[in-house]
């Protein structure tokens, strides 16, 4: 395996659009932005405890409701029950869900798909706040 210089990813331009590409995501999926980088965490590491979660949100804001949210939400799912006698915990993994925004996030950044341009598909499109107004503006320049 060769190994990928610095930049081989600024010639990509991969970040460039990171934050604009994580607001829009969070905001189209009701998700907040923390959440967002935590089910990408999650999904890197495919399946994972409670532990792990718990490992992962080590970087973030406190949220005490955050689990029970992406559970209902069914960002995530139980993989495998609780076995008493051999398996001390469940094993969850990120669901089809989570796994179609985060690859929709990656093509976006690296410009095969744009970020949603209507009214319809955008909520930020629709201008309610003067933040959307802002991100609207760099939507529409986006390159």
């Amino acid at each position: 395996m060769s190994r990928v210089e610095p930049e081989d990813f600024r010639r990509l331009n991969v970040l460039k659009h990171y934050r604009l590409i994580r607001k829009w995501a969070a905001r189209n999926n009701n998700l907040q932005e923390a959440d967002l980088e935590l089910l990408i965490y999650l999904d890197c590491l495919g399946h994972f405890s409670k532990k792990d979660y718990q490992d992962g949100t080590l970087a973030y804001s406190w949220d005490k409701r955050r689990w029970d949210r992406l559970l209902k939400e069914k960002w995530i799912y139980v993989w495998r029950e609780r076995n008493r006698t051999t398996r001390m915990y469940n094993a969850y993994k990120v669901s089809i869900k989570g796994k179609h925004l985060i690859s929709k996030i990656y093509r976006i950044m690296l410009g095969q798909d744009e970020i949603p341009k209507t009214k319809r598909s955008n909520k930020i499109m629709r201008g309610e706040t003067y933040t959307d107004k802002g991100l609207r503006t760099a939507i529409k320049r986006m390159d």
